[in-house]
């Protein structure tokens, strides 16, 4: 029988990973508004490689563990959806190190603009993904919903951020490149908060077997 200790380790050490991830987007926004290269290139060369070696070792955890104990049911189901998770948050950290990149790029360049949405999505989508890891170890559906329903308010953030990056490369053609890595990077946020939605939809449905994609004004 699969001990309840082996289950808690498992979920201990995604906090962990969800951690990590979480903290490469903050500071992959903090060396953008504070053109800090170092600390972007600290993102890239050591956390992208740290976030590798979390998502292989949980892997492998969820293997052994499914090949040691058989687990059937619940116990089953929780481990497939921590793998599941695993693989999410490797794609965050992807979303981060991109982010990381487009910034190296726009802080030797003049700002198109003052920083205001994008910290602003920076720091909502932070949220949802420790929320989302969360309601998924306690079993929360009703924090999973919250974040759901976060994931428009950074949709309307990533919108106004690309109308307003429009009108500047429509008046200044010499905008153009750096808008557009402001775009990549309002949309990289956006994807993140997607996919933290997507954690907690799968969490609603373990919790209540209420499938709510496509539908989650139903909820």
């Amino acid at each position: 029988m699969l001990e309840e200790a082996k289950i808690n380790r498992i979920k201990k050490e995604l906090l962990e990973y969800a951690t990590l991830v979480e903290a490469m987007i903050e500071k992959a926004i903090r060396g953008l508004l504070e053109a800090d290269a170092g600390i972007l290139n600290s993102v890239i060369n050591v956390d992208e490689p740290r976030s590798n070696d979390f998502e292989l070792a949980l892997d492998e955890m969820c293997i052994a563990t499914i090949a040691q104990h058989q687990p059937a049911g619940k116990p089953l189901r929780t481990i497939m959806m921590v793998s599941n998770i695993n693989s999410t948050l490797e794609r965050i950290g992807d979303h981060a190190v991109t982010i990381c990149e487009s910034s190296l790029f726009l802080i030797e360049r003049p700002p198109v603009k003052p920083l205001i949405d994008i910290p602003r999505m920076a720091e909502v989508v932070k949220g949802m993904i420790e929320d989302s890891i969360t309601s998924f170890v306690n079993e929360d559906a009703t924090l999973a919903k919250s974040v759901c329903e976060r994931d428009s308010i950074v949709d309307g953030l990533r919108n106004q951020i690309a109308r307003e990056l429009i009108t500047f490369m429509t008046s200044d053609p010499t905008t153009i490149e750096r808008s557009l890595h402001l775009m990549k990077i309002s949309s990289n946020l956006e994807r993140v908060a997607d996919l933290c939605t997507n954690i907690c939809e799968d969490v609603i449905y373990m919790v209540k077997g209420k499938v709510i994609k496509h539908h989650k004004d139903t909820l």
